[in-house]
């Protein structure tokens, strides 16, 4: 599967896109920060500004530097690196192997460790870059969630828009979206709306 392609205008954090926050398993609840995939796409990341206001917003601010233009093209690379290995894991297909690549070297060069807080846990870093570090604990999380033991109830979400990867949890495995308030949701008013047409006297 080859690159998506967003082409986006010039704009500021108060008018982007707000995020999706609504996927259960981290990884996945990243990748839809490019949403509508096989609509037309919307990239919810359109600066660095909005990757710090990301990572904060998921509890992964882990120093107090900001993310640079580097740190945001690493960011988009890795997006679509877990969204082309989630997608061929839902397919049976063979993942690119640059892809896996990227995934792994973030994982292992983060640097990463769990402390707690009082009664919360926070993430830290021996990392003298902070963002490429959180970014490291999301492809940790991709490669539980694509090489773990929940490997099989990894799912594409089936809007004819979206394409967005999720993990079905659901006792008898039938879970159709991503989220059944936004794509669930989306899906029951087309089917209204074509319902009333098709009951519409001519």
């Amino acid at each position: 599967m080859g690159e998506v392609t967003v082409v986006l205008a010039e704009v500021g954090v108060a008018e982007a896109p707000p995020f999706r926050l609504d996927n259960e398993q981290l990884a996945f609840r990243f990748t839809a920060t490019l949403s509508d995939r096989s609509g037309t796409p919307v990239d919810r990341l359109p600066t660095p500004r909005r990757l710090d206001d990301w990572l904060a917003a998921n509890d992964l601010s882990l120093g107090s530097a900001h993310a640079t233009e580097a740190d945001l093209n690493l960011a988009r690379r890795l997006r679509e690196a877990i969204h082309r290995t989630g997608t061929a894991t839902t397919t049976d297909t063979t993942p690119d192997r640059a892809d896996l690549d990227l995934i792994n070297t973030l994982a292992r060069d983060s640097r990463t460790f769990p402390e707690l807080d009082k009664t919360r846990l926070r993430w830290r870093t021996r990392s003298r870059h902070p963002v490429r570090a959180a970014l490291g604990l999301i492809a940790q999380d991709a490669i539980i969630a694509l090489g773990g033991h929940q490997r099989g109830q990894v799912k594409a979400c089936e809007h004819a828009d979206c394409g967005g990867l999720y993990l079905d949890t659901s006792r008898g495995q039938n879970r159709r979206w991503c989220s059944m308030n936004t794509c669930g949701n989306r899906a029951k008013k087309a089917k209204f709306r074509h319902q009333s047409v098709a009951k519409t006297p001519i």
